[in-house]
């Protein structure tokens, strides 16, 4: 009985891991990826429709014609579903054709423009015979994701045989594509490239990137001024349009989760109260088909068949549910996201108080974990904004009244200040401390300057103007 008793322990187990691994997986899944995963199940698992679906008594008797036959297709792409279920749970250790799989799964999210992709149209379109458009789409592999070309044409010459000056007369044509500065090999060449097309080349600002790019980076304005013959606040004006160019051409292509981000949740003001809505139109409603239904109470089916349907409703029970408790947990963080940030949203970030996983997993009667799950990936619709939920999750500070204020106000707080100070005379990190310290703020010296950096603002010495 021991013996029978544990090999139902395991099997149960057995049973009971992929369910636990799709569960935590569809909790994890941002919207545009949960919405994906569940296309692919109802591909894959023919119990499953969309609520508004219902096929017409025609199209039922087709269905049940054509189950038989691709009963054993099916079957096999279940295998195959049941593998990517449990292989994706942990992204480490997948080989190649794991990883291949996975893609496949992923395959029908938008995908954006890359740059190189961008490059390769303008080739396409130049008139170029075939040696130069084959250099040419040489030269863009070769380009990285900021728009800076990796390697010199000595090197690419070297390594192709094909001849550096001509490698460097198609480089030339490279760099007049869009974006502007694209193909250059260092930050200088690339602001040169910009300045040329603005038609800057000779100019202060010509002069200023070409032979003093490093003085310009430390703010050494009087030194600029003097080995150029002209005045401060001509460098500085120099300085500031230089400012406009832009040094990493290549990024706006990058990718950004937040170029396109559907808000799971959306928080109102109604009637003088907080409204919390969750986005539940993005994701399909599924319910299971009345189709299958009634081929689980025929008697003219088999066993076979009738097991495969039967597991096919329970799984499909399954993902339903799971996607509910999904919201559900959602709902309850963001209930209590709203309750505990009632400042954030009537003041702005600003007034963003502390708070603690651990103090929304006690609220809500879950493990700290499962908030983190929930929230990964997650976005939130405020009147300030669009915001990921672990945006809202910040230690803080204890003020000389006894409030709590939250790490990302305190650096708000810096912003401000710098904001607002005189350019010709910038605060330095000991008089912002005194200035918070005295609206009853207590912080380090080290931590402005660490808040100050995360901010990316410069010290005080490099953002005086003069």
């Amino acid at each position: 009985m021991a013996g029978l008793s544990q090999t139902q322990t395991l099997s149960q187990q057995q049973v009971l891991a992929p369910q636990l691994q799709q569960s935590l997986q569809i909790l994890q899944a941002p919207m545009l990826e949960l919405r994906n995963l569940i296309q692919q199940e109802l591909q894959t698992n023919p119990t499953l429709e969309e609520e508004g679906s219902e096929p017409s008594i025609e199209d039922k008797q087709r269905e049940r014609e054509e189950f038989q036959e691709e009963f054993e297709r099916l079957a096999k792409l279940d295998e195959e579903w049941r593998d990517y279920m449990a292989q994706n749970a942990s992204y480490s250790g997948r080989s190649a054709e794991d990883e291949e799989r996975r893609q496949f799964f992923f395959d029908s999210l938008v995908k954006e423009e890359t740059l190189q992709q961008h490059l390769y149209d303008q080739v396409r379109s130049s008139d170029l015979n075939d040696d130069d458009r084959k250099t040419a789409e040489l030269l863009i592999g070769n380009i990285d994701d900021h728009g800076f070309l990796q390697s010199t044409p000595e090197e690419i010459a070297q390594n192709t045989g094909i001849e550096a000056s001509e490698i460097q007369r198609i480089l030339e044509l490279v760099q007049t594509f869009h974006p502007v500065g694209v193909g250059a090999r260092d930050l200088r060449e690339c602001l040169l490239i910009q300045l040329r097309r603005l038609g800057k080349e000779g100019g202060l600002e010509w002069r200023i990137v070409d032979r003093f790019l490093d003085d310009l980076g430390k703010r050494r304005f009087p030194e600029i001024g003097r080995r150029l013959g002209t005045t401060v606040e001509q460098v500085q004006r120099a300085a500031n349009f230089i400012g406009t160019l832009d040094p990493r051409p290549g990024q706006i292509f990058t990718a950004d989760p937040n170029n396109y981000v559907l808000p799971d949740v959306t928080v109102e003001k109604i009637g003088g109260d907080w409204q919390i809505s969750l986005n539940g139109d993005q994701i399909p409603h599924l319910r299971i088909s009345n189709t299958y239904k009634d081929l689980m109470a025929q008697d003219g089916n088999g066993a076979e068949v009738k097991d495969y349907i039967r597991d096919k409703i329970r799984s499909g029970k399954f993902l339903i549910k799971s996607i509910h408790q999904r919201q559900q947990t959602i709902s309850n963080i963001a209930h209590e996201i709203v309750d505990r940030q009632r400042d954030f949203l009537e003041l702005g970030p600003s007034a963003l108080r502390p708070m603690t996983m651990v103090q929304i997993a006690e609220a809500v009667g879950v493990h700290e974990t499962t908030v983190s799950r929930a929230i990964s990936g997650k976005y939130l619709s405020s009147p300030h904004g669009v915001f990921e939920m672990k945006y809202f999750f910040t230690p803080g500070y204890q003020t000389a009244t006894g409030e709590s204020m939250s790490n990302t106000s305190v650096k708000g707080a810096i912003a401000e200040l710098v904001k607002g100070e005189d350019p010709k005379n910038p605060l330095s990190d000991k008089e912002i401390v005194e200035i918070l310290s005295q609206r009853g703020i207590p912080i380090a010296r080290r931590t402005v300057a660490k808040y100050r950096n995360e901010l990316n603002i410069l010290p005080s010495n490099m953002r005086k103007e003069f």
